[in-house]
Protein backbone atom coordinates (compact mmCIF):
# COMPACT_ATOMS: atom_id res chain seq x y z
CA UNK A 1 0.00 0.00 0.00
CA UNK A 2 1.21 3.50 -0.80
CA UNK A 3 2.69 5.58 1.97
CA UNK A 4 0.17 8.12 3.21
CA UNK A 5 1.51 11.49 4.24
CA UNK A 6 -0.01 14.68 5.61
CA UNK A 7 1.64 18.05 6.05
CA UNK A 8 0.75 19.96 9.22
CA UNK A 9 1.54 23.29 10.80
CA UNK A 10 2.11 23.58 14.53
CA UNK A 11 -0.68 25.74 15.89
CA UNK A 12 -0.27 28.80 18.12
CA UNK A 13 -3.15 28.32 20.57
CA UNK A 14 -3.18 31.98 21.59
CA UNK A 15 -3.12 33.46 18.10
CA UNK A 16 -5.23 30.98 16.11
CA UNK A 17 -8.72 30.03 17.24
CA UNK A 18 -10.72 27.16 15.66
CA UNK A 19 -13.14 29.47 13.81
CA UNK A 20 -10.32 31.32 12.07
CA UNK A 21 -8.65 28.03 11.16
CA UNK A 22 -11.83 26.56 9.63
CA UNK A 23 -12.73 29.73 7.75
CA UNK A 24 -9.36 29.46 6.00
CA UNK A 25 -10.18 25.96 4.71
CA UNK A 26 -8.24 24.14 7.41
CA UNK A 27 -9.06 22.12 10.51
CA UNK A 28 -7.47 21.96 13.98
CA UNK A 29 -5.97 18.69 15.18
CA UNK A 30 -4.15 17.31 18.18
CA UNK A 31 -1.37 14.73 18.14
CA UNK A 32 -0.57 12.70 21.26
CA UNK A 33 0.97 9.39 22.22
CA UNK A 34 2.93 7.42 24.79
CA UNK A 35 5.72 9.47 26.39
CA UNK A 36 5.35 12.41 23.98
CA UNK A 37 4.06 15.92 24.54
CA UNK A 38 0.77 16.85 22.89
CA UNK A 39 1.07 18.77 19.64
CA UNK A 40 -1.67 21.11 18.42
CA UNK A 41 -1.76 21.21 14.64
CA UNK A 42 -3.44 22.76 11.63
CA UNK A 43 -4.29 20.62 8.58
CA UNK A 44 -5.63 21.43 5.15
CA UNK A 45 -9.20 20.08 5.23
CA UNK A 46 -9.25 18.77 1.64
CA UNK A 47 -5.91 16.98 2.02
CA UNK A 48 -7.03 15.43 5.29
CA UNK A 49 -10.26 14.14 3.73
CA UNK A 50 -8.30 12.47 0.91
CA UNK A 51 -6.03 10.68 3.39
CA UNK A 52 -8.95 9.73 5.64
CA UNK A 53 -10.76 8.03 2.75
CA UNK A 54 -7.69 5.90 2.02
CA UNK A 55 -6.49 5.25 5.55
CA UNK A 56 -9.59 4.99 7.69
CA UNK A 57 -8.63 4.58 11.31
CA UNK A 58 -6.36 1.54 11.02
CA UNK A 59 -3.58 2.58 8.63
CA UNK A 60 -0.37 4.33 9.58
CA UNK A 61 -0.17 7.91 8.30
CA UNK A 62 3.00 9.98 8.35
CA UNK A 63 2.25 13.48 9.62
CA UNK A 64 5.09 15.87 8.80
CA UNK A 65 5.14 19.07 10.83
CA UNK A 66 6.55 22.35 9.52
CA UNK A 67 9.86 21.70 11.30
CA UNK A 68 10.32 18.69 8.97
CA UNK A 69 9.82 16.09 11.70
CA UNK A 70 7.76 12.99 10.68
CA UNK A 71 5.26 11.41 13.09
CA UNK A 72 3.84 7.94 12.47
CA UNK A 73 0.23 8.08 13.61
CA UNK A 74 -3.15 6.43 13.53
CA UNK A 75 -6.23 8.60 12.97
CA UNK A 76 -7.76 8.03 16.37
CA UNK A 77 -10.87 10.17 16.15
CA UNK A 78 -12.57 12.54 13.71
CA UNK A 79 -15.22 15.07 14.63
CA UNK A 80 -17.56 16.19 11.86
CA UNK A 81 -19.70 19.27 11.31
CA UNK A 82 -23.29 18.56 12.30
CA UNK A 83 -24.68 19.99 9.04
CA UNK A 84 -22.09 19.26 6.35
CA UNK A 85 -20.60 16.05 7.87
CA UNK A 86 -17.19 17.37 6.83
CA UNK A 87 -14.30 16.79 9.27
CA UNK A 88 -13.71 19.76 11.51
CA UNK A 89 -11.28 18.26 14.06
CA UNK A 90 -8.93 15.27 14.16
CA UNK A 91 -7.07 13.34 16.84
CA UNK A 92 -3.84 11.52 15.95
CA UNK A 93 -2.20 8.85 18.08
CA UNK A 94 1.56 8.56 17.52
CA UNK A 95 2.85 4.99 17.61
CA UNK A 96 6.27 3.47 18.13
CA UNK A 97 7.23 1.48 15.04
CA UNK A 98 9.15 -0.98 17.24
CA UNK A 99 6.31 -1.75 19.69
CA UNK A 100 3.27 -3.91 18.99
CA UNK A 101 -0.14 -2.29 19.10
CA UNK A 102 -3.73 -3.47 19.13
CA UNK A 103 -6.21 -2.00 16.67
CA UNK A 104 -9.54 -2.83 15.01
CA UNK A 105 -9.31 -3.96 11.39
CA UNK A 106 -12.40 -3.97 9.13
CA UNK A 107 -13.50 -7.15 7.37
CA UNK A 108 -13.97 -7.16 3.60
CA UNK A 109 -16.46 -9.77 2.38
CA UNK A 110 -15.41 -11.18 -0.99
CA UNK A 111 -16.47 -14.02 -3.28
CA UNK A 112 -19.88 -15.53 -3.94
CA UNK A 113 -21.87 -17.85 -1.71
CA UNK A 114 -23.74 -20.77 -3.27
CA UNK A 115 -26.21 -20.67 -0.40
CA UNK A 116 -27.10 -17.12 -1.41
CA UNK A 117 -26.92 -17.37 -5.20
CA UNK A 118 -28.45 -20.82 -5.80
CA UNK A 119 -30.50 -21.38 -2.66
CA UNK A 120 -31.95 -17.91 -2.11
CA UNK A 121 -30.47 -17.40 1.34
CA UNK A 122 -29.53 -14.12 3.00
CA UNK A 123 -25.93 -13.34 3.93
CA UNK A 124 -25.59 -12.53 7.62
CA UNK A 125 -22.55 -10.44 8.64
CA UNK A 126 -22.36 -10.99 12.37
CA UNK A 127 -19.29 -8.78 12.85
CA UNK A 128 -17.59 -6.29 10.53
CA UNK A 129 -14.19 -5.90 12.24
CA UNK A 130 -11.76 -7.80 14.44
CA UNK A 131 -9.09 -6.72 16.91
CA UNK A 132 -5.51 -7.53 15.95
CA UNK A 133 -2.06 -7.20 17.52
CA UNK A 134 1.06 -6.53 15.49
CA UNK A 135 3.80 -4.02 14.77
CA UNK A 136 2.49 -0.79 13.21
CA UNK A 137 4.18 -1.48 9.88
CA UNK A 138 2.37 -4.84 9.65
CA UNK A 139 -1.11 -3.50 10.44
CA UNK A 140 -3.42 -4.70 7.63
CA UNK A 141 -5.81 -2.24 6.01
CA UNK A 142 -8.50 -4.93 5.97
CA UNK A 143 -8.98 -8.69 6.30
CA UNK A 144 -10.79 -10.61 3.58
CA UNK A 145 -13.66 -12.97 4.37
CA UNK A 146 -14.20 -15.51 1.56
CA UNK A 147 -17.95 -16.14 1.57
CA UNK A 148 -17.63 -18.80 -1.15
CA UNK A 149 -17.06 -21.14 1.82
CA UNK A 150 -20.74 -20.71 2.66
CA UNK A 151 -22.14 -23.42 0.38
CA UNK A 152 -25.12 -24.47 2.52
CA UNK A 153 -27.22 -23.04 5.34
CA UNK A 154 -25.26 -25.22 7.78
CA UNK A 155 -21.92 -23.60 6.89
CA UNK A 156 -20.45 -20.73 8.89
CA UNK A 157 -17.26 -18.71 9.08
CA UNK A 158 -15.69 -18.13 12.49
CA UNK A 159 -12.92 -15.76 13.52
CA UNK A 160 -10.50 -18.70 13.63
CA UNK A 161 -11.16 -19.29 9.90
CA UNK A 162 -9.83 -15.86 8.87
CA UNK A 163 -6.50 -15.75 7.04
CA UNK A 164 -3.93 -13.19 8.18
CA UNK A 165 -0.13 -12.89 7.75
CA UNK A 166 2.03 -14.75 10.27
CA UNK A 167 3.16 -11.49 11.86
CA UNK A 168 -0.44 -10.46 12.64
CA UNK A 169 -2.38 -12.01 15.53
CA UNK A 170 -6.15 -11.79 15.78
CA UNK A 171 -7.09 -11.35 19.43
CA UNK A 172 -10.87 -11.40 18.97
CA UNK A 173 -12.38 -14.62 20.38
CA UNK A 174 -11.58 -17.44 17.94
CA UNK A 175 -15.02 -19.06 18.12
CA UNK A 176 -16.94 -15.84 17.45
CA UNK A 177 -19.24 -16.03 14.43
CA UNK A 178 -18.24 -13.87 11.47
CA UNK A 179 -20.78 -14.83 8.83
CA UNK A 180 -23.39 -17.39 7.80
CA UNK A 181 -26.34 -17.63 5.41
CA UNK A 182 -29.88 -17.77 6.75
CA UNK A 183 -32.46 -19.81 4.85
CA UNK A 184 -35.31 -17.98 3.12
CA UNK A 185 -38.66 -17.96 4.92
CA UNK A 186 -41.23 -20.45 3.59
CA UNK A 187 -44.22 -18.09 3.69
CA UNK A 188 -46.61 -20.58 2.10
CA UNK A 189 -45.79 -23.24 4.69
CA UNK A 190 -46.24 -20.73 7.50
CA UNK A 191 -49.67 -19.72 6.15
CA UNK A 192 -50.70 -23.37 5.76
CA UNK A 193 -50.07 -24.16 9.41
CA UNK A 194 -53.35 -24.52 11.38
CA UNK A 195 -54.06 -21.77 13.86
CA UNK A 196 -54.69 -23.18 17.34
CA UNK A 197 -56.60 -20.81 19.58
CA UNK A 198 -56.25 -21.01 23.32
CA UNK A 199 -59.72 -20.17 24.70
CA UNK A 200 -58.69 -20.85 28.27
CA UNK A 201 -57.81 -17.17 28.66
CA UNK A 202 -61.07 -15.88 27.25
CA UNK A 203 -63.09 -14.06 29.89
CA UNK A 204 -66.11 -16.10 30.93
CA UNK A 205 -64.76 -19.44 29.73
CA UNK A 206 -65.92 -22.33 31.91
CA UNK A 207 -62.31 -23.33 32.60
CA UNK A 208 -61.76 -20.00 34.40
CA UNK A 209 -64.86 -20.29 36.64
CA UNK A 210 -64.44 -21.47 40.20
CA UNK A 211 -65.75 -24.97 40.87
CA UNK A 212 -68.46 -23.52 43.15
CA UNK A 213 -69.82 -21.29 40.36
CA UNK A 214 -69.99 -24.24 37.94
CA UNK A 215 -71.84 -26.32 40.51
CA UNK A 216 -74.36 -23.54 41.16
CA UNK A 217 -75.06 -23.27 37.44
CA UNK A 218 -75.80 -26.95 37.18
CA UNK A 219 -78.20 -26.77 40.16
CA UNK A 220 -80.14 -23.95 38.49
CA UNK A 221 -80.61 -26.07 35.36
CA UNK A 222 -82.20 -28.80 37.50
Amino acid sequence: MEKLQLKATVRDLKAQNPSQIRSAGNIPAVLYGHNIANLHLILNQNEFEKVLRKAGENTIVEVVTDDGKPHNVLINDVQKHYLTSKPDHADFYEVSMTEKLTAPVPLEFVGESNAVKAMGGTLVKQITEVEVECLPADLPHNIEVDISLLKTFEDSILVKDLKVPANVEIITEAEELVSKVSAPRDVEAELAEPVVEDISKVEGAAEDKPEEAVAEGEEEKK
